[in-house]
């Protein structure tokens, strides 16, 4: 029941990120940003379970979340699309620059995973063949997992910084349901592994990681509501 309860999220996330993308910044761009972010998403998951780069040595389980693809389950690269599409929208609000945006994305990438990687490793979704190389309280997951992330993610905001200069949007496209779901991965994220899931470790993390763009956020959100009271 859980793993047909993950595979649904995923596919709700990415379905979401893909309509709003769509209907806010058009066919074309919504389109770019799948395949730049799930088809990298998926390169780097079969390079990385083949030969252990850039993430490190790992395994997913057999027959748990739907069919693979080179032995990584399809509705991985979804993930990458649902996850990090509030990430990019939200580093976009917070940074004016494309420099300061793609390192937004890079650090919010990351800082998602420090979610997402705890949580399904404890669920055996995915093993690491070096668990004791990690951060404090999280050795499991090694250190390379990281780096492999930051640097999927550093490819992925230089393409998708193309991919907005070439289909600008037409209007300021509404960005309350990214805001939203970036909130909700963040601060739900953290209640949901402190309370619900027994990883207090991971929640302490992941929320960390966040922040640097959660807090941002907020402070630009109190700044646009005092200038509208004054």
């Amino acid at each position: 029941m859980r793993d047909r309860i993950t595979i649904v999220v995923v596919a709700l996330s990415a379905a979401t990120a893909l309509l709003h993308a769509a209907t806010t910044r058009g066919a074309r761009w919504a389109i770019g940003f799948f395949v730049i972010v799930s088809g990298l998403g998926l390169a780097a998951e079969i390079v990385g379970t083949a030969t252990g780069f850039p993430f490190g040595d790992y395994a997913y389980a057999v027959d748990r979340i739907g069919p693979a693809l080179a032995e990584v389950p399809l509705v991985v690269p979804l993930a990458w699309t649902g996850g990090l599409y509030p990430i990019w929208i939200v580093a976009g609000l917070i940074a004016s620059r494309a420099w300061g945006r793609g390192g937004l994305f890079v650090v919010g990438a990351v800082g998602w995973d420090l979610f997402l990687d705890p949580q399904m490793v404890a669920d055996g979704q995915w093993t690491w063949a070096v668990t004791d190389a990690g951060l404090p309280a999280l050795p499991q997951i090694p250190y390379t997992n990281y780096l492999g992330w930051a640097l999927v993610a550093t490819l992925m905001a230089v393409l998708l910084t193309v991919l907005d200069r070439r289909v600008p949007p037409a209007h300021d496209p509404s960005v309350a349901v990214p805001v939203a779901v970036f909130g909700w991965t963040w601060l739900g994220s953290a209640l949901a592994h402190a309370v619900f899931l027994g990883l207090p470790a991971s929640a302490i993390w992941g929320f960390l990681g966040l922040a640097s763009l959660g807090i941002p956020l907020l402070l630009r959100g109190f700044a646009r509501h005092g200038d509208r009271t004054a």
